[in-house]
């Protein structure tokens, strides 16, 4: 069996989106897929909006912790998917690099978190249906 495909998910603070994302995609794509997520400059904690929204899904992120990006995260990873953020991720050959461009919800309340959470949702089941596709049963 072919290894399986890994995401890094990178905005500046690794707060909000990346880890919202990270979230979904361990959800719903379970161990088919390695979730990473990082920041350039990582926040002291994840925003508790976003916490808060995921909670509201049954998906619990309150023990994730922001991190920093590294090359090394980079490199283990098949796809690099940044959050319109601006944020610059080292480039490798033979790696795949996405920009989602997604409202930046830091500072904001739980209201507008709703619709970036199920936005990047959206996302992540049409990454998973190409990169990691439910086996045929």
């Amino acid at each position: 069996m072919s290894k399986k495909p890994s995401v890094l998910f990178v905005c500046v603070h690794n707060a909000g989106r990346s880890q919202m994302a990270a979230a979904w995609l361990t959800h719903l794509a379970g161990d088919r897929v390695e979730v990473r997520s990082a920041g350039s400059a990582p926040a002291d904690s994840v925003n508790p909006a976003a916490v808060e929204a995921m909670r509201e899904i049954g998906i619990d992120m309150s023990a994730e912790t922001p991190k920093i990006l590294t090359v090394d995260a980079v490199k283990a990873s098949d796809v690099c998917i940044t959050m319109g953020c601006g944020d610059t991720c080292p480039v490798f050959p033979g790696k795949r690099y996405l920009d989602w461009k997604l409202e930046d919800e830091a500072g904001q309340g739980l209201e507008s978190v709703r619709p970036i959470r199920d936005e990047i949702k959206i996302l992540i089941e049409g990454l998973i249906a190409e990169i990691a596709p439910q086996p045929a049963a």
